[in-house]
């Protein structure tokens, strides 16, 4: 009985003796700045091209959704003040919706009373003006797209360059410890980049879905409009 307790007091002491390990932990934001210098300019690049990215995407975003706010009775009051020829009333209608649709109407009922083609001319010369603007800055989310990956990519060989340099330069007696740490802390460039890149390419494709519904309500607009000066007096 006596020898039993020794053994336990034996193995207590033991687990005792050995050195408790404590799992390292290392935090998104420490992962992320602690690359080095070089790591650290690239992030920061990255953090720039996301602001930029985020701030376009939204700004762009509520432009076109005003753009897109078009009063369901609009056509019809036009098509009624073009009828009875009370062309200024049409002219202060459109002045009073501020849209894409009311400035290519307002374009067409300038022009009225020269011949249709000109008409036409006329809309189409101003529905790319209004396209133009619902495009501005838009291109920038498609270069952010494609540069932020290739960005992130040029840190992660930076540091891989960096990492072997110095595995070179110390004889191959270099830590493998020290070495991993320097490959794993550049490949964050590569994810951060991959991910500034995600969120712009998603945030372009919806803009250009948004803008094509709104240049398809123009072109829609620009028939209804060369139908009611076709129709018959």
């Amino acid at each position: 009985m006596l020898n039993f307790f020794q053994q336990d007091e034996v193995a207590d002491a033991a687990q005792a003796a050995e050195p408790v390990v404590e799992e390292k932990t290392l935090s998104l934001f420490d992962l992320m700045f602690s690359g080095g210098l070089g790591g650290q300019i690239i992030i920061i690049i990255l953090f720039i091209l996301l602001f930029a990215a985020v701030y376009i995407y939204f700004e762009r975003l509520f432009a076109i959704k005003a753009a897109s706010r078009v009063d369901k009775n609009f056509m019809l009051q036009i098509k009624d003040s073009v009828q009875s020829g009370n062309i200024e009333s049409a002219k202060i209608r459109c002045a009073q919706s501020d849209s894409p649709v009311a400035r290519l109407t307002e374009k067409g009922i300038s022009r009225i009373g020269s011949p249709l083609e000109d008409i036409n001319t006329a809309i189409e010369n101003a529905g790319r003006l209004e396209v133009y603007k619902l495009e501005k800055n838009v291109s920038i989310l498609a270069t952010v797209a494609g540069a932020a990956p290739m960005i992130g990519f040029l840190g992660t060989v930076i540091g891989m360059v960096l990492a072997f340099h110095e595995l070179a330069t110390s004889s191959g007696q270099a830590q493998m410890g020290a070495l991993a740490e320097g490959i794993y802390t550049a490949m964050t460039t590569t994810v951060a980049g991959l991910i500034v890149g995600i969120i712009a390419y998603i945030g372009y494709n919806h803009l250009v879905v948004k803008t094509d519904k709104v240049v398809h309500q123009m072109e829609a607009t620009a028939v209804d409009f060369l139908d009611l000066l076709n129709e018959p007096a």
